[in-house]
């Protein structure tokens, strides 16, 4: 058996509800709609791994690299000391996809990027914002071959995507083939945003997986995993 990418804080029960880690060569698909949490699972995940000691790259559609540092210390992850050593690589892509010249060969882009993928951990916060301009079915199965290709080298590939942003025929390929596939939910109850993590496939787990995991975002706090899961 490979190794298992542990993501563990002592002060949430993520990693534990989440099989104890993520096998080595999980392709990760985190999908949700706007607003349903996906950036702050993507920033806990990625503290996580990198107080685990792993190497992290990170390529973000929604924040420049000044955000992405103010929005990692207001969850109280501070990744400063990980930036300076090169275990945390912060790629913004928000001036590219403002270009409207470059947004239709991102995922080309994407796969020539070599620099990107020498990370233990890769994650893309959100592909689908990237991609929608330029995938069609041939290039849905080269963008998921590729990713597969990565992932077979012992390295973890977490993508997350808005299925709005995407063709339905896409979305399907891209949960089909990952071997980790989470919904995030989230409603108002009598004035309260509830949210939670739906795990519809765990690939490899090794320990318990919890089907359902109820969530809440506090600043200064991070992720919260609330005792009783959202039904």
């Amino acid at each position: 058996m490979g190794r298992i990418f542990q993501f563990e804080l002592e002060r949430d029960e993520l990693n534990q509800r989440l099989g104890g880690g993520f096998p080595e060569g999980s392709i990760v698909l985190i999908e949700g709609e706007n607003g349903s949490g996906k950036s702050t699972i993507a920033e806990r995940l990625a503290f996580g791994f990198l107080s685990n000691g792993y190497t992290v790259t990170f390529v973000s559609t929604q924040l420049t690299t000044k955000g992405f540092i103010n929005q990692m210390y207001s969850l109280d992850y501070p990744i400063g000391l990980h930036l300076l050593k090169d275990e945390l690589l912060f790629i913004p892509v928000v001036p590219l996809i403002k270009s409207a010249k470059s947004r239709y060969d991102f995922i080309e882009r994407l796969i020539n990027a070599e620099k990107l993928y020498e990370k233990d951990i890769i994650i893309i916060d959100k592909i689908s914002e990237l991609v929608k301009y330029s995938i069609d079915p041939e290039k849905s199965i080269e963008l998921v071959s590729f990713l597969k290709k990565i992932a077979s080298l012992g390295k973890i590939v977490i993508i997350t995507i808005d299925p709005v942003d995407l063709d339905p025929d896409a979305v399907s390929l891209l949960r089909s083939s990952a071997d980790i596939y989470m919904s995030l939910k989230s409603r108002t109850v009598a004035g309260e945003v509830k949210r939670s993590i739906n795990v519809n496939k765990f690939t490899g787990a090794t320990g318990f997986v919890g089907g359902i995991i109820g969530f809440r975002i506090e600043p200064k706090a991070g992720l919260v995993i609330e005792i009783a899961s959202v039904a």
